[in-house]
């Protein structure tokens, strides 16, 4: 795989057994549902991840997952400047489910929760909506906050990244719990920490 492909879901799914599946969401997404196989390795962890993911690719190559591809793409060039090989599942989880396969969950109770970018949307317009009412009901000054989450989420379109959605990703209801055996490629579907 050259560091620029993308696997659709008939691709990915014959190969699945030779692949090492990292999916880049939170862990509370993940936990949620994921790829068959797949370990956790949230995005905002890949930094200091190198040199587990790099092990990786000794197990075969790594197809990263996430929701619907945009944080795979994003994990995708990560790798790629540090010179590991990675592919990204087109659609991620919504076109794997979509294609009638199995999502895996991990032991235990299962836990409900939103994607991060429901999270996003749901988190700005709720402070929107706060800033006008206090505007309108405390003081014209609260307004700003909405100003200032219309500006973030312009800057976030602009830039492509999202500081509200890394906040989030720090809360405890995305963060799942860590097991000691964790290692891509284990095939435990296991966070990685």
């Amino acid at each position: 795989m050259s560091t620029s492909d993308f696997l659709r879901v008939d691709e990915a799914e014959p190969r699945l057994a030779a692949l090492t599946v990292v999916d880049v969401r939170t862990p509370g997404e993940f936990a949620s549902g994921h790829v068959p196989g797949a370990v956790n390795v949230p995005l905002e962890r890949f930094e200091s991840s190198l040199a587990t993911l790099r092990r990786a690719t000794e197990t075969g190559p790594l197809l990263l997952v996430c929701a619907s591809g945009a944080r795979s793409e994003k994990g995708v060039a990560v790798l790629a400047s540090h010179g590991i090989t990675a592919a990204g599942l087109t659609g991620g989880t919504r076109a794997w489910a979509a294609a009638g396969h199995r999502l895996a969950h991990p032991p235990g109770p299962a836990r409900a929760v939103w994607g991060m970018e429901r999270q996003v949307r749901f988190t700005a317009g709720a402070l929107v909506l706060l800033g006008l009412a206090l505007g309108l009901l405390v003081h014209p000054a609260f307004q700003l906050l909405s100003a200032g989450i219309a500006g973030g989420l312009v800057f976030s379109a602009l830039t492509d990244t999202c500081g509200m959605a890394v906040v989030l990703g720090r809360l405890p209801l995305n963060r799942g719990p860590v097991s000691p055996d964790s290692r891509p490629g284990s095939g435990t579907g296991r966070a990685v920490p």
